[in-house]
């Protein structure tokens, strides 16, 4: 069975250790990353390997390539530059031909990450985005390449993330851009707070609060700010950050095998974006106890990873990591923010949820608090035209959202509850009865019936008739006039209204409804 975060309570309130803490390597190590060379064989074994993974894809190593020419033919707003395959760059349509006339912004590393990086180039946001292959960091003739095509005279911003070899290729561009007479300025992101001080030797790694940064960055050039007052926003934004991530599983290269490291009762904490081991492997827990124990490491006051406390306010982002469904990251969210306010009394002024730096194929979510002011609040709230920043997102919360209440049923019969206990003739007890064995037997059914469902539609009849037949019980203590047996039909067809959707529920109501109108 598929892991999923929201499913079942094992081990009560805490996280359980399935196995020894794993240790703890220097997670920046080599340019690669984690990901293995092409297996010998060619191009058979290759696509042989990939049918193993499912992956829709054409040529493994054509991946960032055509995904990239994808993204251009989607946006009418991006651009690429003419470098295939080594230099592999995205940038803003309208920022082509060295007229740029404001801070250009550039960021980029290792593909597989999407919609990181390209995803966020636009107005408002990233100038241009570089792109190595998967997991690889970007060669320095490509980010130079992409500093000369968009960088104007205000000068240009490298925002990048913690890894040894994004450090080392964007740092000799820059050094190399500079010597050509161009202005460069570099942020360097860390956010990861799931490895313990020590944090190795290059420190913590870049995540999905790079995003975050990025958003000020873009919105403060956009704003016409010299590319030192951009740099600075950028810096005290990446310094007010952290996150920490957790996978269901591990990702699957194109054209490799899918990794069995992780079982299918367990989970990693800290997992990184690119495959490398985390601070520990557990047993899987439900989404409310992986929520409260990653909230609790990012906000640790023995590490102090993030510079924040009660009484602050703080910006939450909730991030899937490539496999997550957005109902399973909505169910985080719901749990994060009210944890944030009532355990922290951090006051949560923005929420994004969603799919913004991604491990490729990855099961799992990344969880990201940013302390906030007003300046970055309005450099968040700042329209952008980058096609992965969220809709709708921008604008102050209520500190606390109640719902509205449900109209009232024109007919008050449909809620009216038995004020008493009522007698029962001879037909109310054999009708009572007989409810009730229908009602336990299709309870009993639920596996069996949603088993027959699968084999030709959606696999869900059994819980449908479940919900019906647990509610008709309930209310058939306070709700029916058993001695009516007309009567009853009718609030059986009720109850039926109000609890089961699908096909199966509409099914049932109507043939209630028929059945009263007969009597």
């Amino acid at each position: 069975k598929g892991k999923k975060k929201a499913t079942g309570t094992r081990g009560g309130d805490s996280l359980r250790t399935a196995r020894p803490p794993l240790p703890h390597p220097n997670l920046s190590a080599g340019d690669r990353r984690g990901a293995r060379p092409p297996p010998p064989g060619g191009l058979p074994l290759l696509l042989a390997m990939a049918l193993q993974g499912k992956k829709l894809i054409n040529n493994p190593d054509d991946v960032v390539t055509e995904f990239i020419e994808g993204l251009v033919e989607t946006y009418p707003g991006l651009q690429y530059l003419d470098g295939f395959p080594e230099i592999k760059v995205v940038l803003r349509a309208d920022a082509v031909g060295g007229a740029y006339d404001k801070v250009a912004v550039i960021s980029g590393g290792g593909s597989g990450h999407e919609p990181a990086h390209a995803g966020f180039v636009g107005p408002g946001m990233l100038t241009a985005a570089v792109s190595g292959d998967v997991f690889a960091s970007p060669p320095v003739d490509s980010i130079l390449a992409a500093i000369r095509a968009v960088t104007g005279t205000m000068g240009c911003l490298l925002i990048i993330k913690n890894y040894t070899g994004d450090r080392l290729n964007f740092g000799l561009a820059a050094e190399q851009a500079k010597s050509e007479g161009y202005k460069i300025e570099m942020v360097i992101v860390g956010d990861d707070c799931a490895l313990p001080p020590p944090r190795g030797i290059a420190g913590r790694r870049g995540l999905a609060g790079t995003i975050l940064v990025h958003k000020v960055a873009g919105a403060a050039a956009d704003a016409g700010l010299s590319l030192a007052d951009v740099a600075a926003e950028a810096k005290h934004a990446s310094e007010a950050v952290g996150t920490m991530g957790v996978a269901l599983s591990v990702c699957t290269l194109p054209g490799q095998v899918t990794s069995d490291r992780l079982g299918p009762e367990q989970i990693e904490l800290g997992l990184g974006i690119h495959g490398e081991p985390g601070a520990a492997v557990v047993e899987l827990q439900t989404v409310d106890v992986v929520v409260e124990h990653v909230l609790k490491q990012i906000l640790s006051q023995e590490t102090q990873y993030l510079p924040i406390t009660r009484g602050s306010n703080a910006v939450l982002l909730i991030n899937g990591l490539g496999a997550t469904p957005v109902m399973e990251l909505m169910i985080a969210a719901r749990k994060a923010v009210p944890e944030l306010q009532l355990e922290y009394g951090i006051a949560v002024d923005r929420v994004y949820t969603g799919t913004f730096m991604t491990s490729l194929d990855m099961a799992g979510l990344s969880i990201t608090i940013m302390r906030s002011d007003e300046n970055i609040l309005q450099r968040l709230d700042a329209p952008t035209k980058a096609p992965a920043w969220p809709v709708g997102s921008e604008g102050n919360r209520p500190p606390a959202k109640f719902p509205v209440a449900v109209p009232p049923s024109p007919s008050m019969k449909d809620d009216e509850i038995l004020s008493e206990r009522q007698e029962l003739s001879k037909q109310g007890c054999m009708l009572e009865a007989a409810i009730e064995a229908a009602a336990k037997e299709l309870i009993d059914l639920k596996d069996n019936l949603n088993d027959w469902d699968s084999k030709v539609g959606d696999g869900d009849c059994g819980t449908t008739m479940y919900r019906g037949a647990t509610a008709i019980l309930e209310d058939m203590k306070t709700r029916y006039h058993l001695n009516d047996a007309a009567g009853t039909v009718n609030e059986i067809g009720s109850t039926i209204r109000k609890v089961m959707g699908g096909t199966s529920g509409i099914l049932c109501m109507t043939y209630s409804a028929r059945l009263h109108m007969q009597a």
